[in-house]
């Protein structure tokens, strides 16, 4: 029989029966569209959180001090003062380093009018700007005149100019900050991203040294390598030449270096299980489906007995009523793999769009869809096809 006259006859059995065969077809439409949508959730998330650590700068090093040790209590890296503006001085004039932020934080109540909140103060340089990869709203940045005159004026996230009540017209400005005034000069535009990249006061270092701190110790050193390529080089090159500065020759370094490739790589694994976990989830309703299917053909099988034998009994051979249930099993997970495919599409876009990433359309996504309704199709409607085959034409025929 030819190929054609396979599905011509298997359309016209499954639509005897359009309820019946419209909720065998349910259980791989729900499987499929399972699949596509939560491998693009994954995908969604991925490249949300890509973009986040992106948005912290560009191809960013991150030098952070180490641990303090209080009798046989050790504290957290980042908890110590090993890391000087010296130190950061030192940094900025290695192979492969662009830009450099040396930064000294601290918490602060900061007022403008009658609006207050308690901020996060930095302590920074002018190339603050280049390495975390801020743009400016209104106003401009720190320049090196306040640096070198311990100057007392503020930059502001678009979060704490939203939380102060101040708007562009407010560059210029006083503000207060640990009960000391400093002027306006500038607001950053909003990166989004972090949680409190927006969130902040920026200050000049020395002045940040000379009224919070009274030494020359910095929070973390930012750095910006030339290019991706330049990293690792860029932190060997670090670890190098404070290990040397800081007279280290046992190993164990006072202070640790994050890189934005490392940050990714770990998002990247991460994803990848992620993908995975939810792709098998979302298999397992594809596996259901399967097994509706083989349930409503074997129905199908012992209903249409008394058929099977007439067409064996006029020269059907076993191998044609093998073929025919095997493509009435195919056309129905075909079919409804190809209507979950544009259903998990729409809810992939519903949810990219709500969450805030996107759109995200992968191809493979659809051909893995595709492949795993043939299987569905093949695998679940070989044993109800052989059973129909192997009917004996005699007893068929007497079948009521």
């Amino acid at each position: 029989m030819k190929a054609t006259d396979l599905f011509g006859l298997a359309l016209s059995r499954l639509g005897t029966g359009k309820m019946r065969t419209a909720l065998t077809m349910l259980g791989i439409i729900i499987g499929v569209a399972s699949v596509v949508a939560l491998v693009s959730v994954a995908q969604g998330a991925t490249k949300g959180i890509s973009d986040r650590l992106q948005s912290l700068g560009t191809n960013l090093v991150t030098v952070n001090p180490g641990f303090t040790r209080t009798g046989a209590t050790r504290g957290s890296f980042g908890s110590a003062t090993t890391l000087t503006l010296d130190d950061a001085n030192a940094l900025a004039g290695l192979d492969g380093v662009r830009a450099i932020a040396p930064q000294l934080t601290a918490s602060k109540l900061v007022i403008a009018g009658t609006q207050n909140e308690t901020a996060r103060i930095i302590g920074t340089t002018p190339g603050y700007l280049e390495v975390f990869a801020y743009q400016m709203w209104s106003g401009s940045f720190l320049n090196q005149a306040s640096i070198d005159h311990n100057l007392r004026v503020a930059v502001i996230g678009s979060t704490t100019a939203d939380n102060l009540g101040l708007a562009e017209s407010a560059v210029g400005s006083t503000i207060s900050i640990g009960g000391l005034p400093f002027e306006l000069i500038g607001i950053t535009q909003p990166k989004g991203g972090t949680s409190n990249a927006d969130d902040q006061v920026v200050i000049p270092l020395s002045t940040a040294h000379e009224l919070f701190v009274g030494s020359n110790s910095v929070s973390t050193i930012g750095l910006s390598a030339t290019n991706q390529e330049a990293i690792p080089a860029v932190s060997a090159e670090i670890t190098t030449t404070l290990e040397q500065r800081h007279g280290i020759t046992t190993g164990v370094d006072d202070f640790s270096i994050v890189t934005q490739a490392q940050l990714l790589g770990t998002v990247s694994s991460v994803s990848d299980v992620l993908t995975l976990l939810l792709a098998g989830i979302a298999s397992i309703s594809l596996f259901v489906g399967g097994i509706g299917i083989m349930n409503i053909m074997l129905v199908s099988v012992r209903e249409r007995t008394r058929e099977i034998g007439i067409r064996k009994a006029i020269g059907a051979r076993g191998r044609d009523i093998l073929a025919q249930f095997l493509v009435e099993a195919l056309v129905l997970s075909l079919a409804g793999g190809a209507i979950g495919i544009g259903v998990g599409v729409v809810a992939s876009f519903a949810i990219g769009t709500y969450a805030g990433w996107g759109f995200l359309f992968n191809p493979l996504t659809v051909v893995v869809a595709v492949v795993f309704s043939l299987m569905v199709g093949i695998v679940f409607g070989v044993w109800p096809a052989s059973q129909a085959a192997r009917l004996d034409p005699v007893v068929a025929l007497r079948y009521e």
